[in-house]
């Protein structure tokens, strides 16, 4: 089966989709690195490229990619949810 997602750290809290991704859909990822393999069903569509939660956030939390910061959640995120500007607030011009 083909991987729905890839994370680039073991300490990512999000993954990035490697094609659409349907809610619902029950998908796997793989961490670059490790090679390890995580499965999460989906909450929402999640489009290629965007990025998909792998683990719940409450507002206000930093958002691990790279492992590196890369926002902040403005609202609570689920694992499962998508991830994207509606959600989160970049600090690259914070």
């Amino acid at each position: 089966m083909a991987h729905g997602f890839l994370i680039h750290d073991d300490h990512d809290h999000v993954g990035v989709a490697v094609r659409d991704l349907q809610a619902g859909d029950s998908v796997t990822g793989v961490y670059q690195k490790s090679l390890k393999e995580t499965r999460i069903t989906l909450r929402e569509a999640v489009p290629l490229g965007h990025k998909v939660a792998l683990k719940n956030l409450n507002q206000g939390d930093q958002i691990i990619e790279y492992n590196a910061v890369i926002g902040v959640a403005t609202q609570a995120i689920s694992v499962g949810n998508h991830v994207h500007v509606h959600n989160i607030k970049s600090v690259r011009w914070a």
